[in-house]
């Protein structure tokens, strides 16, 4: 079982705009569905907000202290990091970790790999980003190209 965050990031590290993915590439939500299919994902209260509902085949855990998160089948809410690595040591796969800005930036030190799909564009008026400093501490291990446009990069803790 490891802690893996997996993100898309521009050129500048932008992650969101507005509340939303500021771009649309199949071949990176067809991935994410992949790596994170049969495994634990978990996000903040407005990552969730922007789903609208579970993601199918995934433990669905929210990070809040919030009650308008309603538990559901395959949705958890649990309060604080420590609660979710507590709870991640217990499952049989993987957890992931899948935004947003302050959930990356909360689980910084518990995270063992990182998935990064480089996304080609600087988003222009983009307001959610990675921490900086995200991949300090990692090395890269593999590279892998999802199309002619997108590529992933997957690193461990050095």
């Amino acid at each position: 079982m490891s802690i893996i965050g997996i993100v898309a990031v521009d050129r500048n590290l932008a992650i969101g705009k507005d509340g939303t993915l500021p771009w649309h590439y199949s071949a990176d939500l067809k991935f994410f569905k992949q790596t994170t299919i049969g495994n634990a994902v978990v996000m903040g209260a407005r990552t969730w907000q922007t789903l609208k509902k579970p993601l199918p085949d995934r433990m669905n855990i929210v990070l809040t202290t919030k009650a308008e998160v309603e538990p559901a089948d395959s949705v958890v809410r649990l309060p604080t990091v420590a609660s979710v690595v507590t709870l991640a040591k217990t499952l049989t796969h993987d957890l992931f970790v899948i935004g947003g800005a302050k959930t990356y930036a909360a689980f910084m030190p518990d995270i063992d790999r990182w998935v990064v799909t480089e996304i080609p564009l600087s988003v222009e008026g983009a307001d959610t980003f990675v921490p900086a400093e995200f991949l300090d501490g990692f090395e890269l291990y593999e590279m892998r190209q999802l199309d002619s446009e997108l590529r992933v990069k997957f690193y461990e803790r050095k």
